[in-house]
């Protein structure tokens, strides 16, 4: 209860939660203990990864569990899990997740009928209150990430037709990955409500301080931090093997 009331607190705050998304233990031990964090998000994607398995719900629900379990208990913050569209079950999904110390999550739509995915975010903020965990849902549509080859205002508009939706059925927030203008962020704030809107870190994004400003509630960064660090490897493999010298991190 303490933790989902914090992780509530760190959305409405005026300043933006930054959430750099982690994908196992070691990732989120390092992340936590960085100043300036104050919650931890999964990625459902780069979990996914680090078992062997391609992203949209190909992992197993036990073994994305398991891992977000092990990351709750290795953290002492605030954890908010990505739980992709629900694995098939939503009710029984978030009851799992609350179950393991989660109090955050994000749902997809997957740009499914609008009044589908609207009652998939009540059945999920409901599941969670009998469960006596006040969630915060970070409801995501993918309007713009699968928006296709529809017009820009159209796409707009369906992202916050759904956003209005979805905070109606109970969503603490709105994620919209793949919106990146200045433009469209401040549309988005100004339809949604200050501090409901969420985004992802994408090239042409508003800087952190501009998202701030402009009213945004939280910004992460996806399966980017994990991409990251596996280019560092292969580039610090790559040397290795040409015989070059390693580079030792500091303890």
């Amino acid at each position: 209860m303490t933790k989902a009331a914090e992780l509530l607190r760190l959305h409405r705050d005026r300043e933006l939660l930054v959430l750099v998304n982690v994908w196992d233990v070691a990732s989120a031990r390092t992340v936590a203990a960085q100043p300036g964090c104050r919650a931890i998000a999964t990625a459902s994607a780069a979990i996914a990864a680090s078992f062997g398995y391609p992203d949209g719900e190909q992992i197993p629900l036990e073994r994305m569990l398991d891992m977000t379990a092990r990351i709750v208990a290795a953290v002492p913050l605030p954890v908010t899990a990505d739980l992709e569209a629900g694995y098939g079950d939503v009710v029984t999904t978030i009851r799992r997740a609350v179950a393991v110390g989660v109090v955050g999550a994000n749902l997809e739509d997957g740009l499914r009928p609008l009044r589908e995915a609207a009652t998939a975010v009540t059945a999920a903020v409901a599941a969670a209150d009998q469960e006596g965990v006040p969630l915060v849902l970070n409801a995501r549509t993918d309007a713009f990430l699968l928006g296709g080859g529809r017009e820009h205002a159209v796409v707009l508009a369906d992202a916050v037709a759904r956003g209005l939706a979805f905070l109606d059925a109970g969503a603490a927030c709105v994620f919209v990955p793949g919106a990146v203008t200045a433009d469209d962020v401040e549309a988005l704030v100004a339809a949604l409500g200050d501090r409901n809107v969420s985004v992802l870190g994408l090239p042409g994004l508003p800087t952190p301080a501009g998202l701030e400003a402009a009213g945004v509630a939280r910004l992460s960064y996806g399966p980017y931090p994990q991409r990251l660090a596996l280019e560092w490897l292969a580039g610090q493999a790559a040397a290795l093997l040409a015989g070059g010298p390693m580079a030792v991190a500091d303890d």
